[in-house]
């Protein structure tokens, strides 16, 4: 199962342990396609390589085309992250929203409101992991 995790990137990078907690989580579920995420180095690697937003952009749209399921973590506002999400539904692709509700951050009306968005509240990566797990054997069974 191909994976995409989607999280704050220039938004903001303040959960970016917590995202390589839950990249590592998904691991043992098929292959996360942008583990990059949860690197704090990811914008200077990039950077370094030459990608512009461009090449970017083109390169996460062909990951969600090939992923088989979405996992976001939402805490964090993220216009990417937003975009992400709206692309996977336009695709069809099954989308997994987490959110921690003790944010300064409220969640948008449009991911909560959104019949093809599942979210989860939680308050710690353990609390996930089992919920992850059954989102996950749901995608692969369908």
């Amino acid at each position: 199962m191909d994976i995409y995790f989607a999280g704050s990137i220039r938004g903001g990078q303040s959960d970016v342990a917590l995202y390589a907690e839950l990249i590592e989580m998904l691991d043992d579920h098929g292959t996360v396609l942008t583990e990059h995420v949860g690197n704090e180095t990811v914008q200077e690697e990039e950077s370094q390589a030459g990608m512009t937003d461009h090449d970017i952009h083109e390169q996460d749209l062909t990951w969600l085309r090939q992923a088989d399921a979405v996992v976001a973590e939402v805490t964090t506002p993220s216009l990417g992250v937003g975009y992400e999400i709206g692309r996977s539904v336009e695709l069809g692709t099954p989308v997994h929203c987490l959110y921690r509700p003790d944010s300064e951050h409220g969640l948008s009306a449009m991911i909560r409101g959104s019949d093809s968005v599942n979210v989860v509240e939680y308050d710690s990566p353990e609390e996930v992991e089992p919920v992850l797990a059954d989102f996950l054997s749901g995608v692969d069974e369908a």
